[in-house]
């Protein structure tokens, strides 16, 4: 088991030269910031880092300006407070740190669970972005008894601090590590493998996982969905075994201006198997988002 230092594993992560921490309440954020033009806020998912846009984000600096943070618990960002874990709290914490930068960004995406905090805070009227893109959202409760039953585990896991040391133990195979990714629908290549099993190895990363994913209420979010005054794209892809599709559907229904896009062959990881595809259709986006 191992535990992250940026003196040692930041010389060689993905877009480290453009990395910096921000201090900020009870938080120290890793943020990456690039290119120029209208800013766009990348949100990661449960478990990632900025290492998931390591692709997409110079494809996007090109015409934008970018800024990437780990989420609190995540990568190289520390460990969030009870609150904090929260989705509002999570949110609030953002909307703090991007005051601090002194930032607003014009435009959010947010992969899985980052799709979730970008609706959070238009919701809470921290942003309000010209439009938010959203990867594959994870936007639904889940359905039947895992829709309760779920959330205690995960909370009782985060509560015991022998299960991150257990998992960090297990990703220590790296085949179990890419088993895991391939479960999601996605095939990408090793170099996400790589970094994902870093962080799998690492327990502060697995206890902000595990400690997110216990204080998280995707019921309150779904009926909030209404009051999204904002358009929304909705890239969904067809192979995503993660979050199924058909949730996106539903909350397309939910959503005043919401567009349902398709990404055949794509899996949960959509953005990282295929950069170029999908940073084409957030800059097409943005760019009408823009012109009206």
């Amino acid at each position: 088991m191992r535990e992250l230092n940026w003196g040692r594993d930041g010389r060689d992560w993905p877009n480290g030269t453009y990395s910096t921490f921000v201090p900020c309440g009870s938080i120290t954020w890793h943020v990456q910031r690039m290119g120029s033009g209208p800013l766009i806020l990348l949100l990661h998912g449960t478990g990632a880092s900025t290492h998931s846009w390591s692709e997409l984000l110079p494809k996007l600096a090109e015409t934008f300006s970018v800024l990437a943070i780990d989420l609190p618990g995540h990568g190289f960002t520390s460990a969030p407070g009870k609150p904090e874990a929260s989705l509002p709290g999570m949110a609030a914490a953002i909307a703090a740190l991007l005051t601090e930068l002194q930032v607003q960004p014009s435009f959010i995406v947010g992969h899985s669970a980052g799709a979730a905090i970008a609706l959070q805070l238009n919701l809470d009227r921290h942003l309000t972005p010209e439009a938010i893109v959203s990867i594959n959202g994870a936007l639904m409760p889940f359905d039947g008894p895992a829709s309760f039953l779920f959330p205690i585990l995960a909370k009782a896991v985060s509560f015991n601090p022998l299960s991150a040391r257990c998992v960090a133990w297990a990703a220590r195979d790296e085949r179990r590590v890419r088993r895991l990714i391939e479960q999601t629908g996605s095939s990408v290549a090793n170099s996400y493998v790589d970094r994902y099993a870093i962080l799998l190895r690492t327990r502060r990363h697995v206890a902000g996982t595990l400690s997110m994913m216990a204080n998280w209420d995707l019921f309150r979010l779904f009926d909030r969905l209404p009051d999204v005054d904002v358009p929304v794209q909705l890239l969904v892809g067809s192979r995503d075994r993660a979050v199924p599709p058909q949730d996106a559907h539903a909350a397309k229904e939910r959503l005043p201006r919401a567009e349902l896009v398709r990404l055949d062959g794509l899996g949960h990881l959509a953005h990282e198997e295929d950069a170029d595809r999908i940073a084409s259709m957030i800059t097409e986006t943005f760019a009408a988002s823009m012109a009206l």
